[in-house]
């Protein structure tokens, strides 16, 4: 059962023989369209995301701000039966209503993370695509795109303190990987990409799985650098994340 929000609201929809549902944050959007998850609605103000991922994301310069529209997709052996549909278990369950809650139970705990706007699905028959519009953070760059510039000099203890507050809270993120960590020029950093992710009782064994596949990610992103001194760096940010952990941060 879905917890009462008064700044959310719900309007249905339709697109053909589909039918699905809006659902939006009204302190930021007076009303919500089909339109608004359709880059070519946007036109020249919709330009593609280049970095991680698989596609599907634009970035967007909207008349209520700059956001980041994305697309659910499939990836692996699902992608060939059907690249953006998934089957049908209740509005609750669709990936964008399921990520634009978490999103904003995260926020509600004062967790840095972007504001989620808006969230669709359009069903027909037992399946549903999805999509969802959210804030863009400006002036950031992801972890992955620090450590291949500066190296050493990346932000690893600041990501492992920030991972460590995420981790206390309760979060599982389904896709901790160094394109999901975000850092300003000032050293503020933030989570992106809640798709599967969920609030759970904090325990070790979802903790590790999370470090361990953001240390693939950084492997798999090195570049040039050696493993030996992605390993190092990665040591960095284990220390200063179980320093925070342990001190209850």
């Amino acid at each position: 059962m879905v917890a009462f929000d008064a700044t959310e609201a719900l309007t249905p929809c339709r697109e053909g023989r589909g039918y699905g549902a809006i659902l939006f944050d009204r302190q930021h959007l007076r009303q919500a369209e089909t339109s608004l998850f359709s880059p070519a609605h946007w036109g020249g103000r919709a330009r593609p995301v280049g970095e991680g991922g698989r596609g599907g994301a634009w970035f967007v310069d909207a008349p209520f701000g700059h956001c980041v529209l994305r697309h659910y997709l499939r990836g692996g052996v699902a992608a060939r039966l059907s690249r953006d549909r998934y089957l049908w278990q209740g509005a609750h369950r669709t990936r964008s209503f399921a990520e634009f809650r978490l999103m904003r139970k995260l926020i509600a705990l004062k967790l840095p993370v972007p504001r989620p706007l808006a969230a669709f699905y359009m069903r027909q028959g037992a399946t549903y695509r999805a999509a969802i519009l959210m804030e863009r953070l400006d002036g950031v760059r992801s972890l992955a795109d620090r450590a291949l510039v500066a190296g050493r000099g990346a932000p690893w203890e600041e990501a492992g303190r920030l991972i460590a507050r995420f981790h206390r809270a309760g979060l599982d993120h389904a896709d901790l990987n160094a394109h999901n960590i975000l850092f300003d020029a000032g050293g503020h950093g933030w989570l992106i990409d809640f798709d599967r992710g969920v609030l759970r009782i904090p325990a070790t064994r979802w903790r590790e799985r999370n470090l361990k596949r953001l240390l693939r990610s950084l492997l798999k992103l090195r570049g040039e650098r050696s493993r030996e001194d992605v390993e190092k760096d990665f040591a960095r940010l284990r220390r200063a994340y179980d320093l925070a952990w342990n001190r209850g941060v």
